[in-house]
């Protein structure tokens, strides 16, 4: 009786279509390793999931404390201050739980990488994948928040998904150049903490990107995140918040050239993960 399970042969050399063949083929592996890493990311803790929630609130509450009140920073037209800050506290979260999660991909998953053949690409992007579950269970604070102040988004709240695609390619670019490096460079395990807490200040979280003044805003959007923070904003707060649209057409400009570099780098330095790492 003839077998029919196909026969897999790994050729070097192969050619970039079928590299993108394989990550579909071995989509059951992103599907475990994505499910792994759920699982084990609150196993043996007193509250689980709930860390989810507990972290990115805690934050705005500090930052809506230290800005809202002793700084004194206005929120973007009626819109409540708290609902301001989570709004950009929700795509940032995501974006640095994943350089952090991503980062480490490659490296925790040694023993695999090195006996097994895949596409590499599936570890790292099944760690952002792990921050995006994080983010939508954060999304039930920002919903609470709307039904506490009685906040009653505009229409813009359907294009929501769109600024969540573009968070998706920011975290994905910036965290495929840090895994990258990471395996070349172990010093990024140093860099990254310092990133993510740096990018934390200089990014519009705790405040509205329209204090800054408008001779700088265009030098302002070259941090990505600030389109995609703004995007988030001008979404959920509705007439209230206002695009810089020179500002976020560069910084998206950015996030796209970002995600492309990284595939690149990324792919670039593949063949020499097994090895080094």
């Amino acid at each position: 009786m003839q077998n029919s399970t196909p026969t897999l042969v790994i050729e070097a050399g192969r050619t970039e279509r079928q590299y993108w063949q394989d990550l579909w083929r071995y989509r059951e592996l992103f599907y475990f390793l994505a499910w792994r890493d759920i699982l084990v990311r609150y196993k043996q803790t007193a509250i689980g999931i709930l860390w989810a929630l507990i972290r990115p609130f805690l934050t705005m509450v500090v930052f809506s404390v230290i800005f809202g009140k002793l700084a004194g920073l206005e929120s973007e037209g009626n819109a409540p201050y708290p609902i301001m800050v989570f709004s950009a506290m929700l795509p940032w979260q995501f974006f640095a739980n994943s350089l952090s999660e991503s980062s480490n991909s490659l490296i925790s998953n040694a023993n695999l990488i090195s006996k097994v053949y895949f596409p590499r690409l599936v570890v790292p992007t099944s760690a952002v994948v792990v921050s995006f579950v994080d983010f939508m269970i954060s999304g039930i604070i920002l919903l609470g928040l709307m039904a506490w102040y009685d906040f009653v988004p505009s229409w813009r709240i359907v294009l929501l998904p769109v600024f969540i695609a573009i968070a998706f390619a920011a975290s994905m670019g910036a965290g495929l150049w840090l895994a990258s490096l990471n395996v070349q460079y172990r010093d990024f395990r140093y860099v990254v903490p310092f990133l993510v807490q740096f990018g934390l200040y200089i990014s519009p979280v705790g405040f509205s990107s329209q204090i800054v003044p408008e001779r700088w805003r265009l030098l302002y959007s070259l941090n990505p995140m600030v389109g995609v923070i703004d995007g988030f904003r001008w979404a959920i707060l509705g007439n209230s918040s206002q695009i810089y649209w020179p500002g976020f057409l560069l910084s998206n400009t950015l996030v796209l050239v970002l995600l492309v570099s990284g595939i690149w780098f990324f792919r670039r330095m593949e063949r020499t993960f097994a090895d080094v790492i």
